[in-house]
């Protein structure tokens, strides 16, 4: 579990990246040894020869031999005043492998050198070159054997491993301290939260609050709060309309036989000859068709789901002119409102007569509703043609009217339901089942225009042969 968490996958990481890094310092830093090394015994090799240079040769040959020794070479050659001399020497066990010359060395060739010479398995008889130190001549040349210097090789070699071993362990610890400090804790919050919140995701107290003070991390919890506000939101929503179907499924029968009674009485009013209740009777009449139309809406927005559409190839006109004759009865007497349409005698279309017929009377209705509101003469216009959309033959209806046009709040929310009533005391259902019949046609229901001059919507129906 922990090689598959992120802190510890952040930890093998920074160690391995770590181990890479030294190892491209690796080969430069054995090079700069070996050099460092060779150098040395250069040194000690000029030291021994001016000291025999100095005696003028009185050194004894076992006094010569501990020079050499001590120097850790096999033979030392001074190149002074043009001449090349030998000045100490001894027997070598074995011929000259290989010379270096390290007045010219670059660090790709000492690198090389400093590899080669470790992976070698047997010792071997090497002349190093340089150049004497403090003027102490032209040139000095010596012969040593590589034993000694392969075995220090080695040493340094584990002592890097094992000094980068400890400094990446060392920094790994310290980042995953970081990390999970500042990024695996805050993260494990948000699961936790997330987590939590799945549990019961209309409590609303369940809901993350943002802490981190990481961009990024804050970014994240930030959208994951709106997200869950508006989760939340949209569940509360959901149980609100679903009490509310079950609370008018529960009283539907109630409500229906109270209305049906209250309609018999508005029937025997109608009847009497008293001029002021025959003023109020059409005013009752309306009330209780109103009371009615309300309750059939909310009713049918209940049901799961409309049911499919019954197409059948029908002509449009005769249902258009069902549409604005059973509006025109509703009129209120006192409103001067024209009714136009234009809508060919010939026009046809696959459709649901009693799902479109619900569709455009809603549209006419709302309509008309809206210039009654204003007070003002108005015309309703409603017109059908063939037409193409996005490459695909259809019907085209447009239902216009001279009014107001609808309010902002209205346009935000035009097809949500129980979200773009417009009108006082509407529950704003209508455009929300209009729209969804449509789609049921395979069609689109859109808003083309509301302003002051007026109101338009657009029903594009698919022609389905």
């Amino acid at each position: 579990m922990f090689a598959n968490s992120l802190s510890g996958r952040f930890l093998w990481l920074v160690v391995i990246f770590v181990m890479v890094a030294e190892v491209l310092i690796f080969g430069p830093s054995v090079a700069r040894y070996r050099a460092d090394y060779l150098e040395a015994r250069l040194e000690r090799s000029q030291i021994a020869s001016l000291a025999l240079l100095a005696s003028d040769g009185s050194i004894a040959g076992e006094l010569a031999a501990e020079l050499l020794d001590n120097a850790g070479v096999f033979n030392v050659v001074l190149r002074r005043d043009e001449v090349r001399e030998l000045v100490l020497a001894s027997p070598l066990p074995g011929p000259v492998d290989a010379s270096y010359d390290l007045r010219d060395a670059n660090l790709l060739g000492l690198t090389r050198d400093a590899l080669q010479e470790m992976a070698r398995s047997e010792p071997r008889i090497i002349r190093i070159i340089g150049n004497p130190v403090q003027r102490g001549g032209l040139l000095i040349e010596i012969t040593l054997d590589t034993a000694q210097l392969q075995r220090e090789l080695w040493e340094y070699s584990a002592r890097i491993l094992a000094l980068s071993l400890a400094i990446s362990v060392f920094t790994a610890l310290l980042l995953y301290l970081s990390v999970r400090i500042f990024v695996v804790a805050p993260m494990s919050r948000v699961i936790r939260s997330m987590s939590d919140y799945a549990e019961a995701p209309q409590d609303a107290t369940r809901i993350i609050t943002p802490q981190s003070n990481i961009a990024e991390l804050r970014q994240a919890e930030d959208a994951l709060q709106k997200l869950q506000n508006d989760l939340t939101g949209l569940l509360r929503q959901k149980e609100r309309l679903a009490q509310l179907g079950g609370s008018v499924a529960r009283i539907s029968h109630d409500l229906r036989n109270m209305l049906t009674t209250a309609s018999m009485l508005a029937d025997r009013i109608e009847m009497s000859e008293d001029p002021s209740v025959k003023r109020a009777a059409p005013k009752l009449v309306g009330s209780l068709s109103r009371a009615i139309n309300l309750c059939e809406s909310t009713l049918a927005f209940g049901k799961a789901e409309e049911p499919p559409p019954r197409l059948e190839r029908l002509r449009l006109a005769p249902l258009v002119e069902d549409v604005i004759e059973s509006e025109k009865l509703a009129t209120d007497t006192t409103a001067t409102i024209t009714f136009v349409t234009d809508v060919s005698p010939t026009l046809h279309l696959r459709a649901d007569s009693e799902q479109l017929f619900r569709v455009l009377g809603n549209l006419v209705r709302n309509a008309r509703q809206a210039l009654e509101a204003t007070r003002k003469p108005g015309v309703i216009e409603l017109t059908a043609t063939e037409t193409v959309d996005e490459g695909q033959s259809g019907v085209a209806i447009r239902i216009g009217d001279s009014g107001p046009g609808l309010p902002p709040k209205a346009r935000d929310h035009l097809f949500e339901a129980f979200q773009g009533g417009v009108r006082k005391g509407g529950v704003g259902l209508g455009l929300a089942i209009a729209a969804e019949l449509v789609r049921g046609h395979g069609g689109r229901l859109e808003l083309v225009r509301s302003d002051g001059d007026g109101t338009e919507f657009r029903i594009w129906l698919p022609e389905n042969t």
